[in-house]
């Protein structure tokens, strides 16, 4: 009997949502640092090797799975990617974080770029308005 393969999409195991809940609470803790210093913090994870982009898009739904609904503050695009980015860090495992723009209409976005492709970037309408990125900090 063949074992299947558990793909991004399904439900996160309980290790993915613990590993997601200590990088969103990481997350939530360092959003209230200026961006050079959460810069500086996720710089220095670049000495981890690199993630694959299916490890990183599990980590990203766990992380958007246990998001609560209960919190005062804001849990957006910027707020989730870092803890993707953290809960990646956890496992032993580098993702570059990712802070981008695009013009008409002018909007700003945050998501995590990987080796083999980005997660999170195509929200929305952004399929035919892609964003580019202007700062990547590996």
């Amino acid at each position: 009997m063949t074992q299947m393969v558990p793909s991004p999409v399904d439900a996160p195991t309980v290790p993915e949502r613990i590993i997601a809940a200590a990088g969103l609470a990481l997350s939530l803790t360092v959003t209230c640092l200026p961006l050079r210093y959460r810069s500086a913090v996720v710089r220095a994870l670049r000495c981890l090797p690199a993630a694959s982009r299916r490890r990183v898009l599990c980590l990203d739904t766990a992380v958007r799975h246990i998001s609560p609904t209960w919190w005062p503050g804001r849990i957006a695009c910027m707020e989730i990617s870092l803890a993707t980015v953290f809960a990646t860090a956890l496992t032993g495992r580098r993702a570059s974080w990712a802070l981008g723009a695009r013009r008409l209409p002018d909007a700003a976005h945050a998501w995590v770029d990987t080796v083999e492709g980005p997660v999170g970037h195509d929200v929305g309408d952004g399929a035919d308005r892609p964003y580019t990125s202007v700062l990547s900090i590996p």
